[in-house]
């Protein structure tokens, strides 16, 4: 009989299969649907491959599984025709969809408690880098996604390319998406820093899977 442990990991990866299956049925551009699922793909298999080597915490697949919630639904109707955030843009005056903005500031947010969790139980990591290498590695990862997009934008027909970089005539909008990136994970370790400072607690280096304040 299957743990309560096994069974949330296997509804997380459920829902996450179900969803791509969702958001493959008529996606509002194919191609574009195509290659934003490429790279989250490779990345739950990965997970798949590497949990018993380096098991993370349910705190951490479960952010990992929202933040890939929110991109797959960035895929399905490309990030500039979101109806969230098409509804954001009357709602607020905002002049562009800014969904695009969302995902990539849950990038940093949702992803930031993860990586702290490798670094800290696959590397043992203490102290203050085991904040900074979070953000610095969100910083870095955006930047190298922003030049994938671009590498893909010139490779592909240049109508798909306007569309996969999705910067709605936005000339600073790759700085601004790693900016976001960059502020969500400053916020995310910044929170996580204060939880452990109040409940004076050390986050154990020990290669086992840990709650979301980390103090046992």
């Amino acid at each position: 009989m299957l743990s309560r442990d096994k069974l949330l990991l296997i509804g997380l990866l459920l829902w996450y299969m179900a969803l791509s299956i969702w958001t493959a049925q008529s996606p509002a551009d194919p191609q574009f649907w195509l290659l934003s699922s490429i790279l989250p793909t490779v990345l739950v298999l990965l997970l798949i491959v590497t949990h018993r080597l380096f098991p993370l915490s349910h705190a951490s697949y479960a952010l990992i599984t929202l933040f890939l919630t929110l991109h797959a639904v960035g895929a399905h109707y490309t990030y500039a025709e979101v109806p969230l955030g098409l509804w954001m843009e009357a709602a607020f005056h905002l002049g562009r969809n800014h969904f695009d903005r969302i995902v990539h500031f849950s990038f940093g947010f949702l992803l930031a408690y993860p990586m702290e969790e490798l670094f800290r139980l696959g590397a043992g990591v203490r102290g203050w880098l085991l904040y900074y290498l979070p953000v610095m590695t969100v910083l870095g990862l955006s930047g190298l996604w922003e030049i994938i997009e671009s590498w893909v934008a010139g490779a592909v027909h240049p109508e798909l390319g306007i569309t996969y970089l999705g910067s709605q005539g936005d000339v600073w909008d790759a700085q601004k998406d790693i900016a976001v990136a960059l502020y969500g994970a400053l916020l995310c370790v910044t929170i996580l820093a204060a939880v452990r400072a109040v409940r004076g607690a050390y986050p154990s280096s020990q290669a086992q899977p840990v709650v979301i304040d980390s103090s046992t």
